[in-house]
């Protein structure tokens, strides 16, 4: 007999179990089912254990420069095995308490790999099969790291992210395939270290879908800490070398190149999961993979929804747990709860890039007269103080309104001041009333004001 529910979620991550705590909320009797663990990509293999992992490389980076700031410090070292074990704990700690989310909103929790096999039915294939029966449906099964067809990517030491967060020992010289965000994150991690890296990326820039300005100061700052970047390039194999040395051979401006490394990092994007998702008579429509839905986040099957990565659109878990919120509220009937038109972009190097809404060039090609505001931080105090590297804050508006359309920072703290300009975006904002707000100093929140009265 099967059990019955209002909602079936497939998939544990950050649009997964918060959109089953928001369907239990509003009255729904909900399930959950997850094939691995409480938290999916992000807490386990992405978000959470990357940043932890930075935390530490970037302090162990500001612990050998403190000399500079007056501090003497001897024989600084660092223990990955023992940086590993922290994130572990980290982890745990958050999981623990997705957990404790789950019973305090009584949702029931299945652990095994849910399958589809009716347009009102779930088969959970765990340690024994149970079958869920169920009004509605919401897919949440993420994504996972895509592997291009490059000859010699199956040889050892030739890694995806997943691998490389839950490495215990450091590759004197990673070569990291991609220049995206994992792979810049990844850069920064080992150049932190003191390692050697190099980054292949076949666009013409690193971080090609951010502003221009940000990748090239962000190539500078890394050439600096020891990190070789080769643009429009193209890799062509991978290869043994000597010593259990690996050889990337890569095509740049029509010559080919070898370099030698310790580890390889294929950081080329993701794909969206859906593995043994369907079973047999469910048609689900794709698209190269992914999962098509409508602005309600219906599938072409009404009752059963998707959300996040495996629909192909912005991979951010803070995205996947907005679309979950909104899919549920359309579940019951009720108007969306969030705001989609400012989506915060974040990468976790040092220094910190956030974007939010347009970028000028974007602007100008959807049609706009805009205008840009930009502040250099080398002139904030915060930052003088704390011996930041160069950044700036950028602010693109309407020109004959002033309503502010977007923002890219690059400075300490950029994820976290991001959310400023998104509210602003939001409400309709303009630079006259942002910068009518007092900021409080030394801070580097004050580089906001600077920027939009620039």
């Amino acid at each position: 007999m099967a059990d019955s529910f209002d909602l079936v979620v497939i998939g544990a991550g950050p649009g997964g179990y918060i959109a089953a705590i928001e369907s239990a909320k509003k009255g729904m009797k909900t399930a959950l089912v997850e094939k691995r663990e409480l938290g999916g990509t992000c807490l386990n293999r992405g978000c959470i254990p990357t940043k932890t992992i930075m935390h530490s490389t970037d302090l162990f980076a500001e612990i050998k420069a403190c000399e500079q700031l007056g501090i003497h410090v001897d024989a600084a070292s660092y223990n990955m095995e023992e940086i590993q074990e922290r994130k572990d704990e980290v982890i745990k700690q958050l999981r623990d308490g997705i957990a404790m989310l789950m019973k305090k909103n009584k949702i029931a929790v299945y652990s095994g790999t849910g399958c589809i096999t009716s347009t009102n039915e779930v088969t959970v294939q765990g340690e024994e099969q149970t079958l869920l029966s169920t009004d509605k449906i919401l897919i949440a099964t993420g994504s996972v790291p895509a592997m291009p067809p490059i000859p010699g990517a199956d040889l050892p030491d030739v890694v995806n992210s997943d691998t490389l967060l839950n490495r215990k020992e450091v590759y004197p010289h990673l070569v990291i395939i991609g220049g995206g965000v994992i792979g810049m994150e990844f850069a920064s991690i080992y150049s932190s270290l003191g390692c050697q890296v190099t980054v292949i990326e076949a666009l013409d820039r690193i971080l090609a879908n951010m502003d221009k300005e940000i990748a090239q100061n962000l190539k500078m700052i890394l050439k600096k800490r020891n990190v070789e970047i080769h643009t429009k390039a193209k890799v062509e194999e991978i290869a043994e070398g000597a010593d259990k040395a690996l050889l990337c051979r890569y095509t740049e401006k029509d010559t080919l190149h070898e370099v030698e490394a310790d580890g390889i990092l294929v950081a080329v994007g993701r794909r969206a999961n859906t593995e043994g998702l369907f079973g047999e008579g469910i048609e689900i429509a794709t698209d190269r993979g992914r999962i098509l839905v409508n602005k309600n986040y219906q599938t072409n099957i009404p009752n059963i929804y998707a959300i996040g990565d495996v629909t192909g659109g912005i991979q951010l878990a803070h995205v996947a747990s907005a679309e979950g919120i909104n899919a549920v509220a359309h579940m019951v009937n009720e108007k969306f709860p969030i705001n989609m038109q400012a989506i915060p972009g974040c990468v976790y190097t040092n220094p910190e890039i956030a974007t939010v809404g347009l970028s000028r060039e974007e602007a100008e090609a959807d049609g706009m007269t805009v205008t840009t505001h930009k502040y250099a931080m080398s002139a904030n105090g915060k930052s003088v103080l704390s011996n930041q590297e160069r950044g700036f804050i950028k602010v693109v508006a309407e020109a004959e309104t002033g309503k502010i359309l977007g923002a890219q920072m690059m400075c300490a703290r950029a994820t976290d001041m991001i959310s400023e300009f998104g509210t602003a975006i939001t409400a309709g904002m303009t630079l006259e009333e942002m910068g009518s707000v007092i900021r409080p100093h030394p801070t580097f929140s004050e580089g906001i004001t600077e920027a939009v009265n620039a």
